[in-house]
């Protein structure tokens, strides 16, 4: 077993808008540790599709740009911004559309073996929080801890369509719903990785939790296997 493999992985599984990625960025903040958005490659090769012409439907040509994405994401401010092939697309790939073209490609064989290799080089020291719908399962398979993160349908429609309109944009939940609902069937249905817990992982349903509570009991669980906060 190399060193690699023993650095500690969190790996944080669950549907969109159950609170992975607002709750994986504080507990990585909160360790010191790495942290991977797998979400946002998925959402990056889908828009590296849209720059380069590249049909959504074409495997092999997404496994191509899947496997040379000119990316980078930057901390600046305690916020993130993404860089794909010198542009800024941090809100670009954070759209409805962009999530809904992110599902799909997700859910081709190609992409997602394309992509593998390149989540797992984010396990580094001090420790990994890795965010996304088959960390617990497929890329991490032996992760320190996992967590499968869930919400109610509704309660993730209604938590989309409040950032949407803290943001100025129009949205009707009914549609967010139906999306939402569609995004679901498509993850939990695709033939490689399908979105399900891992046998090991720890279930939370985030419906009636606010964030802190979500953090603070995922904080307690790591503190058990004796990981404490950084700061």
């Amino acid at each position: 077993m190399g060193s690699q493999d023993q650095v500690p992985v969190l790996a944080i599984d669950g549907p969109g808008g159950a609170g992975k990625g607002t709750v994986s960025r504080l507990i990585a903040a909160r360790l010191g540790w790495h942290l991977l958005d797998s979400g946002a490659l998925y959402r990056l090769t889908a828009q590296a599709a849209v720059k380069h012409d590249t049909a959504l439907d074409d495997e092999p040509g997404l496994a191509r740009l899947a496997e040379t994405l000119d990316v980078a994401f930057l901390a600046e401010d305690g916020d993130a911004r993404v860089i794909l092939e010198g542009e800024d697309v941090s809100l670009a790939i954070r759209t409805e559309e962009a999530g809904e073209r992110a599902s799909r490609v997700a859910a081709l064989p190609e992409v997602r073996s394309a992509l593998l290799a390149r989540q797992r080089d984010f396990r580094k020291a001090p420790g990994l929080v890795a965010d996304g719908r088959d960390m617990g399962t497929v890329v991490f398979p032996r992760a320190t801890l996992k967590i499968f993160l869930t919400a109610s349908a509704e309660e993730r429609a209604r938590r989309r369509l409040l950032q949407l309109q803290e943001s100025g944009t129009d949205a009707s939940l009914s549609s967010l719903l139906k999306e939402i609902q569609a995004r679901d069937a498509r993850d939990m249905q695709r033939a490689v990785a399908p979105l399900k817990p891992a046998v090991d992982a720890i279930e939370l349903d985030t419906t009636e939790l606010s964030i802190p509570d979500v953090v603070d009991r995922i904080q307690r669980l790591l503190a058990d296997l004796g990981f404490e906060p950084s700061v």
